[in-house]
């Protein structure tokens, strides 16, 4: 990770709270490693084949068996039942967004989520809601109810009215969006304090511009590589199968 940043840092580690909860908690854990049966990461080799290839040679037992969802919806269900219905998300899902989803142009939408747990403030909210609405492109924004700080997330009748077309339905996300920006070329970084402006143009860059164009083409290679590695005879396939024969044999002996 050249040229890194302490802003790229997880949050956590840039803590001055010597009491902070994840600084105590993440070292704990980590030092239980090397006595676990198996060290499982939702990850495919050709995207992170460098640091797995670091972590195999610290510990015996390395699988990486991701993309989970895409290994979980092609393979472990045809062949293990009592998984078929396993999820990784963290809320309730809502499909009714596909119906609208599937209605629009390939390729037009822009897709907005903060994740499970981040949070904003009111006027944070408000400057990238009116900047994504001023972008004039189709969105799905999956907002959830905790989104805002100490309250419910409401959206102004003006906000919903100009875009009641286009469907509104911390930790390591700096580290993952060094990532994503320096080393797969498939993201672009928004600064914390983001105004409407800057939110518009970022859009805007994304969905019509070069760079934009150039990120959608790295998505879709990726995305192939994803789904190779998924299938039978894939990286993560096999190293399923390797992870499932090792725990079969430690419940034997």
């Amino acid at each position: 990770m050249k040229n890194i940043r302490l802003k790229d840092l997880p949050s956590f580690i840039r803590t001055t709270d010597p009491n902070e909860i994840m600084l105590n908690f993440v070292p704990n854990e980590i030092s239980k490693v090397p006595r676990a049966s198996a060290l499982i990461l939702n990850t495919f080799d050709a995207l992170e084949q460098d640091v797995l290839d670091v972590l195999s040679s610290m510990f015996p037992r390395v699988y990486s068996i991701g993309p989970l969802h895409e290994l979980l919806s092609h393979q472990i269900s045809d062949y293990h039942e009592e998984l078929a219905n396993f999820g990784s998300n963290l809320w309730k899902e809502d499909s009714e967004c596909i119906k609208w989803l599937d209605s629009q142009e390939p390729g037009s939408v822009v897709y907005v989520n903060f994740g499970s747990i981040a949070v904003m403030t009111p006027f944070k909210l408000a400057e990238f809601a009116w900047g994504l609405a001023n972008s004039n492109k189709p969105f799905l924004w999956i907002a959830r109810p905790d989104l805002l700080t100490g309250d419910s997330v409401v959206l102004s009748s003006e906000f919903v009215a100009a875009t009641k077309e286009r469907g509104i339905f911390l930790a390591e996300q700096q580290t993952n969006c060094w990532f994503a920006c320096n080393k797969w070329g498939i993201g672009m970084e928004i600064n914390n304090d983001a105004k409407r402006d800057e939110v518009e143009n970022l859009v805007r860059k994304l969905m019509e511009g070069e760079e934009g164009k150039e990120m959608k083409k790295s998505v879709m290679k990726l995305k192939e590589k994803a789904e190779e590695a998924t299938r039978p005879g894939g990286s993560s396939y096999q190293n399923f199968q390797k992870l499932l024969a090792v725990l079969a044999n430690k419940q034997i002996n």
